[in-house]
C-alpha cells in the first residue's frame, strides 16, 4: 500500500531560500570561498554533452550550472523548491539572453517531469536538505527521469569516516578564512542542522536507485563528486 507521508521541502533544513535577501546574497557569499566558475567548466567537460542534450538542475539555486550549461546544450530545466531563487534565475537568463533556461517549481519529491527524458541531471548542495530516508526516494525518482545510460552528477557535503572530526574542523575553519565569520558559522550550523550523510550510506543509496558510479572524489573528506550513469 502507497503511504501518503511525505517529507515537506518548503520548510528549510538550514538557510531560508524564499528570503529575497538570502538569495541576493548567495552567490556574492559562495564566490568568496568556492571557485564555482571552474567548478562548471570541470562538469561540463566531465559529461561532455551533445548540443542537443536535455539537462536537469535539481536544487538550482541561483541557477549558475544551469545557465552554464544552457550556453552548451538544448534544454536545460532549473528546478527548485523556493519561487525566489527561481525569480532570480529567470531574471539572470534573460539577462543573458538565455532562452533554453526551463524554471519549474518544485523539489526532490514533488517535482513531476511533463518534457522528454534527461540525458543528464546535475545537483549541487541540495541534496542534504533530506533525511537518508528521503533521499533514497529522491535518488529513486532522478534515476527514472533519465534515459537509459543517462549521467547523473552529484555535488554535496558528504563525510568520510576517517578523521572525521578533524576534517570539520578544518573545514569551518578553511571556509571562515576564505569568506569571513558568517562563512564559517554557516558551514558550523550546517553540520548541526542539515542532513549530510557518511560516504558509505550516500554511494549505497546511488547503487540502490540504479546508478552505476563511475567516479567519486572527495575534498578534505567533506566534500563529494559523484559521477554515475544509470545502470
Amino acid at each position: 500500500m502507497k503511504t501518503n507521508v511525505q517529507w515537506d521541502e518548503s520548510v528549510p533544513a538550514g538557510r531560508d531560500f524564499g528570503d529575497r535577501a538570502v538569495v541576493a546574497a548567495y552567490d556574492e557569499q559562495h564566490r568568496r570561498f568556492r571557485d564555482v566558475d571552474g567548478e562548471n567548466a570541470a562538469i561540463l567537460a566531465r559529461l561532455d554533452l551533445p548540443p542537443d542534450a536535455v539537462v536537469g538542475d535539481f536544487g538550482c539555486g541561483t541557477g549558475a550550472f544551469a545557465r552554464a550549461f544552457a550556453r552548451r546544450c538544448g534544454t536545460v530545466y532549473a528546478i527548485d523548491v523556493s519561487a525566489a531563487m527561481l525569480d532570480f534565475v529567470q531574471w539572470k537568463a534573460r539577462e543573458e539572453g538565455l532562452a533554453n533556461v526551463v524554471c519549474r517549481q518544485g523539489g526532490f519529491l514533488t517535482y513531476v517531469h511533463d518534457g522528454p527524458p534527461f540525458d543528464a541531471i546535475h545537483s549541487s548542495l541540495a541534496l542534504h536538505h533530506l533525511p537518508d530516508f528521503w533521499k533514497q526516494k529522491a535518488l529513486d525518482r532522478l534515476a527514472g527521469w533519465l534515459k537509459p545510460g543517462g549521467q547523473f552528477h552529484l555535488m554535496d557535503v558528504v563525510f568520510r569516516t576517517e578523521n572525521i572530526d578533524a576534517n570539520i574542523e578544518a573545514w569551518i575553519a578553511q571556509t571562515a578564512a576564505q569568506g569571513g565569520p558568517e562563512v564559517g558559522n554557516s558551514i558550523r550550523s550546517h553540520v548541526g542542522r542539515e542532513f549530510s550523510t557518511y560516504a558509505w550510506i550516500m554511494e549505497g543509496l546511488l547503487e540502490r536507485a540504479g546508478f552505476r558510479i563511475d567516479s567519486a572524489d572527495s575534498k578534505g573528506g567533506v566534500l563529494a563528486n559523484y559521477y554515475c550513469t544509470k545502470a
